[in-house]
This record gives C-alpha cells, sequence and structure tokens, in this order.
C-alpha cells in the first residue's frame, strides 16, 4: 500500500519549497530553526538537570524579604524609590 520515498518524491518536495518560500528565505529559516533546536535541547538538559538534584532536608529559616526598589524607566535611577510590601497577616496570630 505504502513504499517508500524515492528520490524523485524528494526532488518534487524540494522543488515545491523552495517555489513556496524562495531560496533567499531557506538558509535564514535553517538558522532559526537550528537555534530554536539548540534552545530547546539546553532547556531541556536544564530541565533534567534540575530534577536530579536533591532537595534539602531541612527547609530554610525564613528571612524577611529584601526591600525591592521600583524604578520608572529601565536605567533611571533618579526616581527609585524603595518599596514595602504589604506582609501576609491573615496566617500569622
Amino acid at each position: 500500500m505504502f513504499h517508500q520515498i524515492g528520490p524523485m518524491e524528494i526532488i518534487l518536495i524540494l522543488l515545491v519549497v523552495v517555489l513556496l518560500f524562495g531560496a533567499k528565505k531557506l538558509p535564514e529559516m535553517a538558522r532559526s530553526l537550528g537555534k530554536s533546536a539548540r534552545i530547546l535541547k539546553s532547556e531541556a538538559k536544564a530541565m533534567k538537570s534540575e530534577g536530579q538534584q536533591t532537595a534539602p532536608t531541612d527547609p530554610p529559616a525564613e528571612q524577611p524579604p529584601a526591600a525591592r526598589t521600583i524604578k520608572a524607566a529601565p536605567g533611571d535611577v533618579t526616581s527609585a524609590r524603595p518599596v514595602t510590601e504589604p506582609t501576609d497577616t491573615t496566617t500569622q496570630r
């Protein structure tokens, strides 16, 4: 019923791809596809190594949250001001 793809079918597929996308876009598309594959591979490797790390036996001691700074624009330090975030008092008694 199904047969293997022969050289004529491969040539026909390549011809259709060149006609659809154009010869100028193909190298750019191949580069972006390679970059995406590298990113996917590195993310998968990071997730795998993250899963292999053992969790600490003792939970870390609670530390007060550090003051954060809100900036009006990236790099604009003239209008920076420290921000204190409200604490959740519903669970503390």
